[in-house]
């Protein structure tokens, strides 16, 4: 089979012929459909994320076909079931927090950029009949740390609102999509006023360039104090978020790509009791929640690029920039 791969940390990505592998005990032998890149496959190929293991097949993001079963107990699924598969294993028993052995498909286990891939049979979830293939694929991991920060974390209600920094991610317009449908009012922020007019187009209320110093004032002035804002950068400005919060109002982070924060204001956080929540990907139980509400609202992820396999390492690579509004796929 075909399989992108970082043969080294540091190395360029490259696709290879490899065998197919073999279902064990438990497992089950996926043909995939589609694929979805994250930034996390970025990171890695920059050696920037923790525990390198090469050589691996990257990927966390799948959707395909059952090819085989290795278990001859299994009566769940059968071959040539169309799933889409949970980004993660070992999340654990606690819904609150994921375990200490909990790992995300695509290194250090191969993941979902390739022709096959072996996958616990847990990790299946039916695909929403009403998508296609790379709207399926676009799902696992933006949509589900989009769901728990914005549901679990956010305890997101109707009416709400809500700011959503860095429009544009796929998180983020998985987290404006969702907060549109609980009937939230929602504002974005962003570096480029094309992507904030992308949002409006979508729903959103507003929008403004966190690129100018006065950007919380305009956004106070024009949305009032904010119910929930969720946030994927942290860095220098994360701390002038606490000042857009009504009382008990949750920032909820879910990433730190712009670093860490270099002030907070205590007396805020307490004083007009605060929630600052950390939020990480999902449990399966999220994963499943996040799948019916799409389905219930017929939700479609916005896919804004489409590269077959043999393009992986030049999609990886466009990355970097952080051009896409949404979700960019590969077909396979």
């Amino acid at each position: 089979m075909k399989g992108l791969v970082i043969p080294a940390v540091k190395a360029e990505v490259e696709v290879q012929e490899l065998a197919t592998p073999i279902p064990e005990q438990n497992e089950v032998l996926v043909k995939l459909k589609a694929a979805s890149l994250n930034r996390r496959d970025y990171w890695i190929t920059q050696g920037l994320y923790p525990k390198i293991v090469t050589p691996v097949v990257l990927g966390s993001d799948g959707a395909g076909t059952i090819e085989s079963i290795g278990n001859d107990n299994e009566t769940r699924w059968k071959t040539s079931d169309e799933v889409v598969i949970y980004p993660a294993t070992n999340w654990g028993v606690q819904e609150s927090a994921q375990s200490d052995d909990f790992e995300v498909l695509g290194m250090p286990q191969n993941g979902t950029f390739a022709e096959y891939v072996t996958v616990a049979i847990d990790q299946l979830f039916p695909k929403p009949t009403y998508l296609s293939w790379a709207e399926t694929a676009s799902i696992p991991v933006a949509g589900i740390t989009a769901y728990r920060a914005a549901m679990v974390q956010g305890k997101l209600q109707s009416g709400q609102t809500v700011l959503i920094t860095g429009i544009g991610g796929g998180v983020a317009v998985f987290a404006l999509q969702l907060a549109l449908a609980m009937k939230a009012t929602v504002y974005v922020t962003s570096s480029k006023e094309s992507k904030i007019e992308q949002a409006k187009a979508l729903g959103a209320k507003g929008g403004y360039l966190y690129t100018r110093p006065e950007w919380g004032k305009e956004c106070l002035k024009e949305a009032g104090p904010i119910d929930v804002i969720i946030d994927g950068a942290g860095g220098k400005g994360y701390g002038d978020l606490v000042s857009l919060l009504k009382p008990g109002g949750h920032l909820v982070n879910y990433g730190s790509t712009a670093g860490k924060p270099e002030k907070l204001d205590l007396f805020k956080i307490f004083w007009r009791q605060l929630h600052l929540v950390g939020s990480t990907l999902g449990s399966p139980a999220d994963f499943g929640n996040l799948l019916k509400f799409m389905t219930d609202h017929q939700l479609r992820p916005i896919v804004d690029l489409i590269h077959p396999l043999d393009k992986g390492p030049e999609a990886i690579a466009a990355m970097r920039d952080a051009e896409q509004f949404g979700k960019v796929t590969l077909e396979i």
